[in-house]
């Protein structure tokens, strides 16, 4: 048995846990990070996941701030114009077409758009470069045992860390969470999300559009050129049968259904990466801390894919718990309570606000549909109400 002594342990080698451990790290605190899996860090490998983050311009400044936006700048595709389009009824065009453009409240746009697997490539990267800071992929979570001024964290492997502070950044499922007794409530909406990437003839002009119907929404994020044709990643969101049926399609059926379910806005559309599937589900933790422990990201809150909340409000999170650790003696009762205080309230109304719009989105009764795209109007051409919404999108209070 192997025991090591270590500022902070972070479980959960995804984007989260590694942008924390680049975060604490650059700050000068010595940090264990771990995970079962080993990281996938080529798109073509089997494993790799080929879903896209798109970061808020909070989220970015904070990057900057950690050392790691340098290195994910040159991949970035800017998003300027978040647009949202109803193809809702029986028409084949859109009813509504609402584009809200970061140039009316910033000089910046709204977020900057990579794949999941070159954001694991390059923190990765980045974490070779702090000495302080060590990866331990292919190690997993056993359990901690909290104490006065430590932790003592057990790994697999025989490997034990004593350690100031345990951060859980291990998803939905989250371990540490379940070891530090931490409930948690889930609403589960019975839809699935289908992830790709496809050119298509149009260009997308660093426009996002969330095009609704029925079931959830279709949004197209921008990405760069692929092989001279414009590209755009997708989350298609539908009731779970009809995500099945839409998997078991030959490609060229696929990209069919996906045309139509676009309301052929981009033109044609051509499958550039496979497909995956993954569950929607809001969840939220009764609590952010335990003795010696706080819980970030997925292990704290799971929003469905809209409004580019989801990871966003994850950084919020590594943000708020890096400045208070330079306040206060780390992983203290003092300092996890500001936590909990700082983010609770914040992610409850986040989460509810998402799921009323994901809630919205689904509706396939022509009385809600009608709502719907009244509601996009007003808030649309009501121009204060429009500034006012993409500050809040954008994180502020």
């Amino acid at each position: 048995m192997k025991r090591i002594t270590s500022d902070i342990v972070i479980s959960g080698g995804g984007v989260a846990g590694l942008t924390a451990a680049a975060a604490f790290g650059a700050a000068g605190f010595s940090v264990v990070i771990v995970d079962p899996a080993l990281p996938v860090t080529n798109a073509a490998f089997e494993g790799a996941d080929l879903r896209t983050t798109a970061f808020l311009q909070p989220a970015q400044s904070f990057l900057d701030d950690i050392g790691l936006w340098g290195r994910l700048a040159e991949y970035a595709t800017p998003l300027q114009v978040m647009r949202i389009a109803d193809v809702s009824g029986e028409g084949r065009g859109a009813r509504v077409t609402a584009d809200f453009d970061a140039a009316d409240i910033s000089d910046k746009p709204f977020g900057w758009n990579l794949p999941n697997w070159l954001l694991r490539r390059e923190m990765l990267a980045r974490l070779k470069e702090l000495p302080n800071v060590e990866f331990h992929a292919g190690t997993g979570f056993v359990s901690l045992l909290p104490r006065e001024t430590e932790a003592l964290v057990m790994l697999t492997g025989g490997l034990q860390v004593r350690a100031k502070l345990v951060i859980g950044a291990d998803g939905r499922h989250s371990a540490v969470r379940e070891a530090a007794e931490i409930d948690v409530k889930t609403h589960r909406y019975g839809q699935k999300a289908i992830s790709f990437a496809v050119t298509h003839p149009s260009p997308h002009d660093n426009v996002s559009t969330e095009i609704h119907r029925s079931g959830g929404p279709f949004t197209f994020v921008p990405l760069p050129d692929h092989e001279g044709e414009p590209c755009s990643a997708v989350v298609w969101m539908e009731k779970g049968a009809e995500v099945n049926r839409l998997m078991a399609l030959s490609d060229e059926e696929f990209e069919s259904e996906a045309l139509t379910r676009s309301a052929a806005l981009y033109g044609s559309l051509t499958l550039a990466t496979r497909r995956m599937v993954w569950p929607i589900i809001s969840q939220v933790a009764s609590a952010l801390s335990a003795p010696r422990t706080a819980l970030v990201a997925e292990a704290a809150h799971v929003v469905p894919p809209i409004g580019a909340q989801g990871l966003n409000m994850s950084l919020n999170d590594i943000a708020t718990l890096l400045d208070l650790a330079r306040e206060h003696d780390l992983g203290s009762r003092k300092m996890l309570d500001a936590y909990q205080k700082a983010r609770h309230g914040d992610i409850k109304l986040r989460v509810n606000g998402i799921d009323a719009l994901n809630r919205a989105s689904m509706s396939n009764a022509p009385f809600l549909q009608d709502l719907r795209v009244a509601g996009i109007k007003a808030l649309h051409d009501a121009a204060p109400v429009r500034r006012g919404l993409m500050k809040l999108g954008l994180g502020a209070s």
